[in-house]
């Protein structure tokens, strides 16, 4: 088991400062266009638009034993009945996810990928597993490229058989089950079966979201799921079953993942993206039977008194959270008020730099040599810090290090009895992903994280398209320790390059505001991802418009549909649960 390697900041000892809860209010921080520094679109869509104008009210959850924390409260149930059965919190989570599957088909499920990050309590040590997709062997760097040699249009790339990456998802729960379930496997998909047999009520976020979705009349299987008769949205409440992918899970559950990555599912899914009518794709039988999970060292870094843990590369969202973290620490943010604009400007300063590295040099560490090391050394982040003025707003940051060269997604965070953790985020990309159906589930859109261009001012994009090679993604499961490696927080959000703004500000409103993970979950937004600084329509981060505009923010509010599911551990052993009221999530325990 590979554990989390020492900080690298020299002050991980240093007696953590009283500060006022600034990030009470509504701030933050910067997250980077997907494909903007690469040279791809920028005009690409939300991951997952908004379902509601206004934000669920929901209370703070508590658990002596153990607890789950899902988008869905079907799968949050479903997670909290294996923990009843003495699953543990890997356990737990796939049975969560393959419901979510099924409930929440337009974030996640079988045919995309994800990170898991996993907390043992008895050594005290943090394992990472990346199941991120790959390209297909014959992927090539000028894929997403039109005739003319121009990166073509996100909306017209995204659909069809092209943009499918090898699904990781499978691969990863049964490798991170392998070393730390406790259930026999074949009983974790029993809950999902149930429902997909039986089934479930379209709720309403699914409905509009299928309602306002393009494309999902272009495919035939996808269709006669989604819709009705008139070719309209199912109704929230309408009964909907799913037979075809309860058979793929029955012969999952007996079969083993091989049940999936050969024979007869294989073929199908293969058929399907080389034979799509928009778009036909790459991948081959061989691209599927020959993927591996990857187990990498988590990277972390201390912050205050505690140490924060993240996924690394091919995922920018560990990384950039920690460095964000790290530029934030060599202030002293106590006397700006919780609901300040010099504050929200002070975090959206730190995200432009963290972001600013990640569009230069994050990747996939298998094909490009990231300075992981460096890019989180607490030296390099201080002479970084210093490019933030409390008073104006940079122009745009160049990124450091210049002798070094060449959305649609869910979240769950579980605890188990023994107090081992799980915290993964999976995605199939765009909300529906590619809209290509095999066996009940959606193919992801994955392959067009990577850059749409493959050089730029003549040097290689670190994020270019290659045959094998992981896309670049923005998730972060992320799990906090305190000073003697026990656990306090388990955290993470969807929301495409926004989810690192998300995590790191849940990060610092749970630790230095002391926010219970309710209120951080349902702090009001302030982002910006290179251009405009962002607020949260409908929130009280719009009226922090005129003063950030007087520190020479361009301001534009916006919609930001988070998904920030969080537990925390408090002194007294207490679990306490939050779900994100901008979805339909729930937070489960006993």
């Amino acid at each position: 088991m590979k554990s989390c390697p020492p900080a690298p900041s020299p002050r991980w000892h240093v007696r953590h400062r009283a500060v006022l809860p600034l990030f009470l209010g509504v701030v933050f921080l910067a997250a980077g266009c997907q494909h903007g520094a690469d040279g791809g679109s920028l005009a690409r869509a939300e991951p997952e638009s908004a379902s509601s104008t206004t934000m669920t009210k929901k209370t703070a959850a508590t658990a002596r034993h153990h607890m789950v924390v899902a988008a869905n409260p079907l799968a949050a149930e479903a997670g909290r009945e294996v923990l009843r059965a003495g699953g543990s919190a890997v356990d737990a989570a796939i049975a969560a996810q393959m419901v979510l599957g099924l409930v929440e088909p337009q974030s996640s499920g079988l045919g995309g990928g994800g990170f898991l990050l996993h907390y043992d309590a008895g050594t005290r040590s943090v394992t990472s597993y990346d199941g991120r997709e790959t390209a297909p062997a014959t992927a090539t760097a000028d894929m997403f490229l039109g005739p003319d040699g121009e990166p073509r249009p996100f909306r017209e790339a995204m659909m069809g058989g092209l943009a499918v990456g090898v699904p990781g998802l499978l691969a990863m729960l049964e490798a991170a089950h392998a070393k730390h379930g406790r259930l026999p496997w074949a009983t974790l998909f029993a809950p999902a079966i149930r429902l997909a047999e039986n089934g479930f009520a379209v709720s309403p976020r699914l409905h509009r979201l299928v309602s306002r979705a393009r494309g999902l009349d272009r495919f035939a299987p996808t269709a006669a799921y989604f819709l009705d008769g008139n070719g309209a949205a199912r109704p929230a409440g309408a009964r909907l079953g799913n037979p075809s992918l309860a058979a793929t899970l029955r012969a999952i559950a007996e079969e083993g993942a091989k049940a999936f990555y050969k024979g007869s599912i294989a073929a199908e899914l293969v058929a399907t993206v080389q034979g799509a009518s928009v778009n036909p794709g790459r991948m081959t039988l061989s691209d599927l039977a020959s993927y591996r999970t990857k187990e990498r060292a988590p990277v972390c870094r201390a912050y205050r008194t505690w140490k924060v843990c993240g996924m690394g590369p091919p995922s920018s969202g560990g990384v950039a959270v920690l460095q964000i973290l790290g530029l934030l620490e060599g202030f002293d943010p106590g006397a700006l008020a919780p609901d300040s604009a010099k504050a929200a400007h002070l975090f959206a300063e730190a995200g432009r730099l963290a972001f600013a590295d990640r569009n230069a040099f994050l990747a996939d560490s298998d094909f490009v040599a990231v300075p992981v090391e460096t890019l989180l050394d607490a030296g390099y982040l201080t002479d970084r810090a210093r490019a933030i003025s409390p008073g104006r707003t940079m122009e745009k940051p160049a990124p450091g290090l210049p002798e070094v060269g060449g959305l649609s997604t869910t979240h769950l965070s579980v605890v188990d009895a023994e107090g081992n953790a799980v915290s993964m985020t999976t995605s199939i990309e765009q909300a529906f992903g590619s809209r290509l159906m095999v066996r009940g589930f959606l193919l992801n859109n994955q392959l067009t994280d990577f850059s749409f261009v493959a050089t730029r001012d003549g040097k290689r994009v670190a994020n270019r398209v290659e045959g094998g090679k992981r896309p670049r993604s923005s998730m972060a499961p992320t799990l906090v320790l305190d000073e003697e490696g026990r656990l306090v927080a388990v955290l993470g959000s969807p929301g495409g390059s926004r989810i690192i703004g998300y995590v790191a500000r849940a990060v610092v409103a749970l630790l230095d505001g002391n926010l219970d993970p309710q209120a951080a979950a349902a702090l009001p937004h302030v982002q910006n991802r290179g251009r405009a600084t962002e607020v949260e329509t409908g929130t009280a981060a719009e009226a922090l418009t005129p003063a950030l505009e007087a520190l020479g923010h361009e301001v534009k509010a916006r919609s930001m549909t988070s998904g920030l599911h969080i537990i925390r551990r408090t002194p007294a052993g207490v679990l306490q649960g939050g779900a994100d009221p901008r979805r339909e999530g729930a937070a489960l325990g006993d």
